[in-house]
């Protein structure tokens, strides 16, 4: 009973503080971002729906305390109603003192002094003339001054660079530092329990709204002289489709958005700006196999009606699956000649080097981000906890690090508990993955004999291709891919409500580590999702299959084999089908998104010139708190595509490339207009994606090797060439590719069929043939492997090694020599420390100097009292 009458006196203390000041009337001034004095800046606002109806709700009620707790936090308020009538808004200040206060807290870094630094000359800049108008015009988005910065200090404020205190922190260092007193002001007490934070206001429907302001309409100009305008800037230079082909005005992003959201379209645009290189070597490797296709030795044999014709190869499948010709497969051989080439076999280890290069490139250009972007000191402790985690707070324990005594939400136990539940259900989610895989191997198993049976030749004389394109093989691999993307689509929305479940459940302290441990969760799930089919493709299908005799079985079902000319084709129209389907999908969602959008703005009218600006962003939409993460998770499974396939499929990095340059402007043009001005967020880095992409990257390379060994063709032609067309084992006075596919393919007796794998219908064929290197029907060791399967798997496995020790030695050396930090960047670093460390001592110094001739004065002073009180004695 104490408890809840303590409670409802500290409500009744707190709400007396809030000022209720009737509600300012809006002062015709749109384009204002102050208050209706014009002087005191908005730096947040919060809308909340009018319930005078219902003056003792408890919504009501809460919010009178927590704004009363945010005064006496030391914000200012103004209230304010709706144009419209519908809802009522509070605009929120900061003044100078809070501003400092919180500035200390949050370590922000400001300026100490210009930068004295120079910098170095571009050795392209004679190229300056053609290269500027691919930037940002500097006429309206004027460079930004370079200044020296350290982490401001109250007590030492005039030391540091302050020209104008309504200026000295930026709108977004005043946005960050609101949001975290909103996060942190309390709203109800019970007791000893402290309610606080906005987030779960606006879960419980307290507000409706809370976010920072946009500066200005994004496309037309404010009339206000004290706007700065950056939103319409960004628009024109930036998110507009004219502005395509510049670079990204990534400062003044990252000073309107702040670190987080200038770091990803960085990265952004550094990764679309390496793909152009990946892209036109790829497309160059395809053009040069497009151009080979109708010249290839052993495509031409595979179509000649003299060998391909004669060749009559074993059925694929038991009882109800027919012989065919070799020449059914004339156009997949044509196609697979594409992809299947020695340019791939060149990009392959091109695109091994190129993810090495991007790495480190990416490292340098990230460590100068770092520096300019004042992030190079940026440490955990630095970042406050979420109120989620502070909220939960019951447990003591001792600080390993201050030895001071501290809050957690869980004991050493209760950990282990929530990290072992979360794993597991990882695990369960992972095999769940691998069940739906194995049940497309079956589904492939079941549907080809299904097609073998339908589409076979019912013409016994000729046994003419069945069509030119719709062979058992295509039309199996087409709608298993089918159906596998749309496994993978139900499963992402499935997993996506999972792996937020369990990490809000694992409660990470900060959200640096929320959002690592949900992308951790996130990638492996969707690397599972995604990859395993291909792997399956690349690495599994045809691999053991036996020979006609004695085939393998899975379950009931005959294992599945690839085409005569391999499974690269099949593993290229899975990539297409599995990245195109998912841009098509992703495009799909947005045509319907802006279609809604516009429709709403029809409504909307012309509004916008005659209603406030807190008011025009209140109808924008909310920004997701992992909006941000799934753009991430797009590019880097793509990136996957991109690198780990690439040999099977070299149109993969054009096909990024365009999509990216599209994605920069679409992500630029939602992120500015459709979406209100995010509250910005301090980042030194990529986060966890930048560890995934490495393990991409060296995965890249094994992937790759392993897919010219054994799913490509490459090494059996490679062999005969060298080897099996020559004396000893061929008859060809010069090493040549003719007689290929004779080599290639054994002969089995038909006679040999086991009675359950015989076929119906034996057309009087006396002989087939099969893809394998095994000796023929009457060989002492018949249907055994003969020694050019040997020499192929040494071959084989020579390579992967050569291969992979030649890449990883380059990547190493790349490495080595590629400084992750720029030397110029280096010396900045250290000359800004330097700076600060001799502006502390100064300052330490100062005020030492000043105790000491304080006590000095002190001093002095009793001494001559004493004197003078020793002169009235003598006197006396």
């Amino acid at each position: 009973m104490k408890s809840k009458l303590y409670g409802r006196r500290m409500t009744q203390i707190l709400t007396n503080q809030l000022c209720f000041c009737p509600q300012a009337e809006f002062n015709n001034r749109p384009d204002s971002l102050f208050f209706n004095d014009g002087i005191r800046r908005i730096d947040f606002i919060l809308v909340y729906e009018d319930e005078d109806k219902k003056e003792f709700d408890k919504r009501h009620i809460r919010r009178e305390f927590f704004e009363a707790s945010l005064m006496s936090m030391g914000l200012e308020l103004e209230a304010t109603k709706s144009v419209s009538g519908v809802d009522s808004t509070h605009l929120f200040h900061m003044p100078w003192d809070v501003l400092c206060t919180y500035a200390e807290v949050l370590h922000i870094k400001v300026p100490i002094q210009p930068n004295d630094l120079s910098s170095r000359t571009s050795p392209w800049h004679f190229l300056s003339c053609i290269t500027k108008h691919f930037y940002p015009s500097e006429k309206l988005i004027s460079k930004e001054a370079e200044y020296f910065t350290a982490p401001f200090e109250k007590a030492q404020e005039e030391f540091f660079y302050i020209k104008d205190k309504d200026l000295f922190f930026t709108p977004a260092m005043r946005s960050r530092m609101a949001y975290y007193i909103l996060s942190r002001a309390p709203y109800e007490l019970r007791g000893n329990i402290k309610k606080f934070g906005i987030n779960k206001l606006l879960d419980g429907g307290v507000y409706k709204a809370a976010y920072p302001l946009h500066d200005c309409r994004f496309n037309v100009k404010s009339k206000d002289d004290a706007c700065p305008n950056e939103r319409f800037l960004l628009y024109n230079e930036w998110a507009h489709p004219k502005s395509f082909y510049k670079m990204q005005p990534l400062d003044l992003i990252r000073k309107y958005y702040g670190e987080k959201i200038g770091i990803y379209f960085a990265w952004l645009g550094f990764y679309t700006y390496m793909l152009a290189l990946a892209a036109v070597v790829g497309l160059g490797c395809f053009i040069y196999g497009y151009k080979t296709q109708e010249t290839s030795t052993w495509s031409k044999e595979v179509c000649d009606p003299e060998i391909g014709g004669q060749i009559v190869m074993c059925p694929q499948c038991d009882k109800f699956c027919n012989y065919w010709r070799l020449n059914s497969t004339c156009e997949a051989s044509k196609k697979l000649c594409i992809f299947d080439n020695f340019g791939t076999l060149v990009f392959a280890v091109f695109m091994s080097i190129w993810v090495t290069l991007f790495l480190e490139f990416w490292k340098r250009y990230q460590a100068r981000l770092e520096y300019e972007w004042d992030t190079v000191e940026f440490l955990e402790q630095e970042e406050p906890l979420r109120p989620e985690y502070e909220a939960k707070c019951i447990y003591e324990r001792k600080n390993p690090i201050t030895g001071m005594k501290e809050k957690v939400p869980y004991t050493a136990c209760g950990r282990c508990v929530r990290v072992s539940i979360g794993i597991g259900t990882v695990l369960f989610w992972i095999l769940l993955i691998v069940a739906s895989i194995v049940a497309v191997m079956v589904y492939r198993l079941a549907v080809f004999f299904a097609f073998s049976t339908s589409l076979r030749n019912q013409d016994l004389k000729t046994l003419e291709p069945l069509k030119e394109y719709v062979t058992p093989q295509m039309a199996t691999t087409v709608t298993a891919s089918l159906i596998n993307f749309v496994i993978i689509m139900i499963l992402n929305i499935l997993y996506e409500r999972v792996a937020i479940w369990i990490t809000n459940f694992e409660l990470p302290r900060t959200k640096t580590d929320y959002e690592n441990s949900l992308t951790l969760k996130m990638f492996l799930f969707q690397f599972v999702n995604y990859y395993s089919s291909c792997f399956y493709i690349a690495f599994a299908k045809g691999k053991s299959v036996g020979y006609p005799g004695n085939p393998v079985y899975l379950g009931r079902y005959r294992n599945e084999e690839c085409d005569p000319g391999g499974c690269l084709f099949e593993l290229t129209t899975q990539l297409s089908i599995i990245m195109g389907g998912k841009a098509i999908w992703n495009n799909i969602q947005e045509v319907l998104w802006v279609k809604n959008l516009i429709l709403r703005h029809c409504k909307r009218g012309d509004a916008e010139s005659t209603i406030p600006r807190w008011e025009q962003d209140y109808r924008l939409q909310p920004f997701s708190n992992l909006g941000l993460f799934y753009e991430y998770l797009e590019m880097v499974i793509q990136f996957g595509f991109v690198t780990l396939f690439v040999a099977s499929f070299p149109l993969a990095p054009a096909l990024a490339l365009v999509n990216n340059l599209f994605e920069i402007r679409v992500d630029a043009w939602k992120i500015l207009t459709q979406f209100r001005r995010i509250v910005p967020e301090k980042a030194q880095d990529i986060g966890a994606w930048q560890p995934i992409l490495q393990g991409i990257t060296i995965l890249a390379v094994a992937t790759n090797a392993m897919i010219m060994a054994f799913t490509s063709d490459m090494i059996p032609r490679l062999v005969y060439y060298w080897s099996f067309s020559v004396y000893p084992y061929g008859g060809h006075a010069n090493h040549t590719m003719q007689g290929y596919i004779n080599s290639s393919l054994s002969i089995f007796n038909t006679s040999d069929f086991t009675e359950d794998s015989m076929p119906q219908e034996s057309y009087n064929i006396t002989t087939c043939r099969y893809r394998d290197f095994r000796y023929p029907p009457g060989h002492p060791r018949q249907y055994e492997y003969n020694v050019y399967y040997w020499h192929v798997i040494a071959a084989k496995m020579a390579f992967i090694i050569v291969v992979e020790h030649i890449v990883y030695f380059t990547k190493f050396i790349l490495s080595y020599v590629i400084p992750d930090v720029p030397y110029s960047v280096k010396e900045q670093i250290k000359r800004e420390k330097y700076l600060t460390q001799k502006i502390l001592h100064e300052t330490n110094l100062k005020l030492v100097t000043k105790h000491m001739k304080l006590d000095d004065d002190e001093t002095t002073k009793n001494t001559e009292d004493d004197v003078s009180k020793e002169g009235m004695d003598l006197d006396f």
